[in-house]
């Protein structure tokens, strides 16, 4: 299935692999209330559709993002309080959106990925970044700051390595953001699409219900004391999925020896 609109590509392969392309190289991808409105509906398609198993963002040309479209930025110049309002709650739904997809999600990272585009790569479950790739949260260069993003680049980097970049405004290397945590692993932009390949055949090879309940488990698990509650609530889960019908079938694929029909 492949459907486009004029800044997005959406396609789903065989594999049930849905691919979300930013499709405007010629302006660095930059996204504007057009795009954050087609990334919102695009990934909600790929979360509510069965067969898709695994998304990954990526974009067309030199550039992952620029961050915001310079036309977008005038018009926000000259709206009013109401409407920066809403229009920041449209980013800030978008990013949500990607952030709990109940998918594994990766990001194909080359060339720079300034302002909100950091957003969109800490949103990810793991991003894979050329390392000629740079970085920068650029807001505060135009008197802004990077507010709808800061809950997941903070997840993403941490609090202290925020407290800089938040306030300086640097570019930074590749390098730099696979050390801080913004991606999980830097290769040659050669190397871009068969690392993103084995992760994609790696995710394949497990449960699929499995697979979204580990990314929840998370959501719900960290920064948790370990009490009594916490413990019953995990081991009410592992209960639960033990006896539904993936569990059922990866346990006694496991125990026959043979692949498990998700993986067939």
């Amino acid at each position: 299935m492949t459907t486009d609109n004029q800044a997005i590509h959406y396609q789903v392969d065989e594999r049930g692999v849905a691919f979300v392309t930013l499709t405007r190289p010629e302006k660095h991808n930059a996204f504007d209330d057009d795009m954050i409105a087609g990334l919102t509906r695009y990934f909600r398609q790929a979360g509510d559709d069965s067969n898709v198993r695994v998304l990954v963002l990526q974009a067309e040309g030199k550039s992952f993002s620029a961050g915001g479209d310079l036309r977008w930025m005038q018009r926000m110049a000259e709206y009013s309080y109401e409407e920066n309002h809403a229009d920041a709650m449209s980013l800030a739904t978008m990013l949500h959106t990607l952030n709990t997809l109940p998918k594994p999600t990766i990001a194909r990272v080359q060339g720079a990925a300034f302002g909100g585009a950091v957003g969109l790569i800490a949103c990810c479950d793991m991003a894979i970044g050329s390392k000629l790739s740079k970085f920068c949260l650029s807001e505060v260069k135009i008197g802004l700051i990077p507010a709808t993003i800061s809950p997941y680049v903070i997840e993403a980097m941490g609090p202290r390595v925020c407290r800089r970049y938040f306030q300086t405004a640097e570019v930074f290397s590749a390098r730099r953001a696979r050390r801080l945590g913004l991606l999980s692993e830097t290769v040659t932009e050669e190397e871009l699409d068969s690392t993103v390949n084995d992760l994609i055949t790696q995710l394949l090879t497990n449960g699929p219900l499995a697979v979204g309940q580990a990314k929840a488990l998370i959501r719900n698990v960290a920064y948790r004391p370990v009490d009594d509650k916490l413990m019953q609530e995990t081991s009410k889960m592992i209960a639960n999925i033990r006896v539904s019908e993936e569990g059922q079938e990866g346990l006694h694929a496991f125990l026959e020896k043979r692949p498990a029909k998700w993986q067939e």
